[in-house]
């Protein structure tokens, strides 16, 4: 044993975690069973069998949890965990991207937070070390993005609740806090705040919401004209239905209460109404702003702006774990106000040259949104036709530049030049001339080395 570790002795998550994490597991019992279980166990059965279940999973939860032990060593946070097959984990700090702090509603209640790492090269978020009290959580936080070179600003004062706000580059996403007198105002220059209602209009326009109405009357239909219709299908049925409209409640969920902030050189986002969050995003973390216009948006001018941000997992498939929202909906003139904010001199209104006419051969109905260009600072792309979207991928992010020709696009001389980013999402001007698109792969190409020898200067 090293003196840092005889000096620092291992932690244990708070006692309330194998509850907090038993009452999630209780929705994944309850949703495993399903409504056939129901129907063939009756109701006190089909209880007991739950009961059971449950206390298995609590069980388990604890033996988890006493076994399962976390310190710092040095320049490392080490997780200690497992009965039987004893793991530990080293995360060494200088790998470190972020550290973010999540209140989920049951958590909030509990007066618990949840850590969560970001590393380098990470395949999905490190640790999490859920649950832990809020204030162990943001020293805990303090104390990795000290030694990992991001520490906060001096002379910031944190309090329970608080958000701390980050330095430079450094990735800071904070603690997400309910609103109330011991969380700090906003820092930095406010740039926006989505209306509420807005979002509920924008998730009102999405073609599940139109479709549901004609669901709910296929089930009344069947439910009173045909007998063998019992209640299991159709609550069978309905749960089906539920899955449907699950994406846009979830995003109004996400999306409650969305502000936009600047300070120094990052944004400061925060949203959330179930599961509040707090995310500093440090702008030359950016790799591309992707601008997109939903069908059903258009009749309102409304669009909406995401980030593609270096340092979190390609692997992550919870997208609510992604600092990309820059914003969940408004119009034209508001996004080009932020986004003059994140690329100054940048319209998202820039004229973009469409490909060549033979290009229907392959794109026989999206060939007129079709489009690119390059102007001082970005390569810019549109394509969509039910659902436009518009790429901008900054010169000093291209990573790589590829020209793909498929089997029709050799006939037609026609290529696509591919611009690859570090965050995952590029940019590519989609069935272009062949030697148009030569020529803008060695443009794209020249124009992003000089952008990165100018940054480095």
């Amino acid at each position: 044993m090293t003196g840092d570790e005889a000096t620092e002795p291992r932690r244990r998550l708070h006692p309330l975690s194998p509850l907090l994490q038993g009452a999630k597991s209780l929705v994944v019992i309850v949703a495993a069973l399903s409504w056939s279980t129901l129907s063939r166990v009756g109701l006190g059965w089909f209880a007991v069998l739950v009961a059971v279940l449950m206390l298995g999973a609590l069980a388990l939860s604890v033996v988890s949890w006493y076994n399962t032990g976390y310190h710092v060593v040095g320049r490392e946070l080490r997780i200690h965990e497992g009965l039987l097959w004893r793991r530990t984990r080293a995360i060494p700090l200088e790998r470190l991207q972020s550290v973010e702090v999540v209140r989920p509603l049951l958590a909030q209640l509990s007066g618990l937070a949840e850590l969560r790492l970001e590393v380098v090269g990470g395949g999905k978020t490190e640790a999490p070390l859920a649950y832990v009290t809020v204030a162990d959580a943001v020293a805990l936080r303090e104390r990795l993005l000290a030694l990992a070179g991001r520490a906060p600003r001096a002379g910031t004062t944190l309090q329970e609740g608080a958000v701390p706000p980050g330095e430079g580059a450094a990735e800071v996403p904070g603690l997400p806090a309910p609103a109330g007198p011991e969380t700090l105002p906003p820092a930095g220059r406010h740039l926006h705040t989505v209306s509420n209602r807005d979002l509920l209009v924008s998730q009102l326009l999405t073609p599940q919401a139109f479709l549901l109405p004609f669901g709910v009357a296929f089930v009344l239909v069947q439910f009173f004209s045909e007998d063998s219709w019992s209640f299991i299908a159709v609550a069978s049925t309905l749960t089906a239905m539920a899955g449907v409209v699950l994406q846009p409640i979830r995003r109004v969920l996400d999306d409650w209460g969305f502000r936009l902030d600047r300070d120094d050189a990052a944004l400061r986002v925060r949203h959330g109404l179930v599961e509040t969050r707090a995310q500093t995003v440090p702008l030359d973390r950016l790799q591309a702003i992707v601008a997109t216009w939903p069908l059903l948006w258009r009749m309102k001018g409304w669009l909406r702006l995401r980030l593609s941000v270096a340092g979190y997992s390609v692997g992550e498939l919870d997208e609510r774990a992604h600092p990309d929202r820059l914003l969940p909906v408004g119009d034209l003139a508001t996004a080009q106000m932020i986004m003059a904010e994140v690329l100054p001199g940048v319209s998202i209104t820039g004229v973009l040259t469409p490909p060549p006419s033979r290009a229907r051969w392959v794109h026989p109905l999206s060939q007129p949104a079709l489009g690119a260009g390059l102007s001082a600072r970005v390569f810019a792309v549109r394509s969509g036709l039910l659902t436009r979207e518009l790429v901008v991928v900054p010169y000093a992010r291209i990573q790589s530049v590829r020209v793909v020709q498929g089997p029709l696009q050799r006939r037609l001389r026609l290529a696509t030049v591919h611009a690859d980013t570090a965050g995952g999402r590029g940019a590519s001007a989609v069935d272009r001339d062949v030697h148009e698109a030569w020529a803008l792969a060695a443009e794209l190409t020249a124009r992003a080395r000089a952008a990165r020898i100018s940054g480095r200067r």
